[in-house]
């Protein structure tokens, strides 16, 4: 997959738009949930610049795609 590098807010903007809800946080860490998936914490700050390899790391573990962004 080719993977643009992005900031950590679209990313979680994205997220959101897929069925992820933040159920808790714990101070930088939001614990995220969907249905059928593992809970996914998540543990960047909005301005975090996430590059490929961490791109695809995260949506291995959520089902992002990089149409989603």
């Amino acid at each position: 997959m080719n993977w643009p590098s992005v900031k950590a807010r679209q990313v979680l903007a994205a997220l959101f738009r897929l069925g992820w809800v933040e159920i808790r946080q714990c101070g930088s860490h939001k614990t995220l949930a969907r249905t059928g998936w593992p809970n996914y914490i998540w543990a960047f700050s909005d301005g975090d610049e996430l590059g490929r390899k961490m791109l695809s790391r995260i949506a291995k573990h959520t089902g992002l795609t990089p149409e989603d962004l």
